[in-house]
This record gives C-alpha cells, sequence and structure tokens, in this order.
C-alpha cells in the first residue's frame, strides 16, 4: 500500500511541475562558471527537477548499499552466535553424567 501512496504522490508532483513549466515558457539568461546563455525556463525547470530525481537516487542506492552491507555483517554474526551457542548446549549435555540409580542387594 505504501508504494502505491508513494506511486501517487510521484504522479502527482510531476504533473504540478508539468503545468509549472508549460505556464513559465520565457527566455531566461542562465549563468555558467564558464559563460552564459539563454534557455526556455521550461527546459532549466525540468532539467533541475531531473537532477535533484538523479541526486535523491543517487543518495537512496547509497544508503541502501550501506544497510544492506550492514543486514550482511549481522547475518554473519548472528549465524556465528547461533553455531557458538549450539556449541554450549552440545557441552552441557555431554558433561552432564547420568548418575544411575543404587541398587542394594537384599541377599
Amino acid at each position: 500500500m505504501r508504494s502505491q501512496w508513494t506511486l501517487l504522490f510521484g504522479i502527482f508532483f510531476a504533473l504540478i511541475v508539468a503545468i509549472f513549466a508549460v505556464i513559465n515558457v520565457d527566455s531566461v539568461s542562465v549563468n555558467y562558471l564558464f559563460g552564459e546563455s539563454e534557455w526556455p525556463l521550461i527546459l532549466v525547470i525540468l532539467s533541475s527537477v531531473f537532477m535533484g530525481g538523479i541526486i535523491i537516487g543517487s543518495v537512496g542506492l547509497f544508503r541502501l548499499f550501506v544497510l544492506q552491507r550492514r543486514v550482511r555483517a549481522l547475518s554473519k554474526e548472528n549465524a556465528a552466535l547461533q553455531t557458538e551457542l549450539m556449541t554450549y548446549k552440545n557441552q552441557d549435555k555431554t558433561d552432564k553424567k547420568v548418575e544411575e540409580p543404587v541398587v542394594e542387594d537384599i541377599h
């Protein structure tokens, strides 16, 4: 259900950006570090949204990668602790001596 809400929010946001971009079709001056040029405002808006999406996606992928590494490390640690626990349980079973009942000879 969460992914459906995320998709609906994304479509709504894209619709708002598209309407805003279509309304602003005037030519604007874009200053770069090495020069200046005239671009339609619609291209500036859409390219800014696209670059923002790429940046957000990259940060999300990086966080996903870090979390997957953490999950793998914790899974290995969990497996090691499980085997250690099993060895302790097995040692406890073998260390306990089985006491046989004392049978007294009545004769």
